[in-house]
């Protein structure tokens, strides 16, 4: 598998999602879908989703997140993430390349109306999950490497400052005030 199939695997789950914008829904028909193929590209798909989450570690993701959800914890930013390879290709790198387009996004609206978080926790267990179904073993210890980069200096401060976040992602302060 590489990375033009694990994207081709989350839209053709998000196609079979009853709600395409409900992360846990797309997770779990990409688990489906991902558990019909061989191990290896199983295996190949868990790297390719830690490849996913470190390009999107990055602090003006953070601090659209902790606008998003109230807050953001290093296991909040995870799950936040694996929301957004929830949501597919364009959305994702949309995002990457200027974390303010998370304003565009339907479900962002959706969540600022309604006051819900943006999370995706089972996005992130898609690989192993599809493993365990497939070949009814735990994947070994050693299916990926994940190497964070360090953040952005320049975005060193209290994301609770929401007129900082604001200067800085206007679109989606826009949504949420304070």
């Amino acid at each position: 598998m590489h990375s033009e199939q694990f994207w081709d695997l989350i839209e053709q789950a998000r196609i079979q999602a009853v709600d395409s914008c409900d992360a846990d829904e797309v997770a779990a028909q990409a688990t489906a879908l991902l558990a019909t193929r061989e191990p290896q590209q199983i295996l190949d798909a868990q790297q390719i989703l830690w490849d996913l989450m470190a390009t999107s570690y990055q602090a003006p993701l953070w601090a659209a997140a902790y606008l998003i959800n109230g807050g953001c914890s290093d296991d909040g930013f995870d799950y936040f993430r694996g929301w957004l390879i929830a949501q597919g290709r364009t959305a994702f790198e949309q995002a990457v390349a200027d974390a303010d387009r998370l304003a565009k996004l339907p479900a962002v609206h959706a969540a600022a109306a309604e006051e819900m978080e943006l999370e995706g926790e089972q996005s992130l267990s898609i690989a192993w999950d599809a493993y365990e179904k497939a070949t009814g073993t735990d994947m070994p210890d050693d299916a990926f490497t994940i190497n964070y980069p360090a953040l952005d200096p320049a975005w060193d401060f209290d994301f609770g400052n929401h007129g900082e976040v604001a200067a800085r992602l206007p679109q989606l302060a826009a949504l949420y005030p304070q």
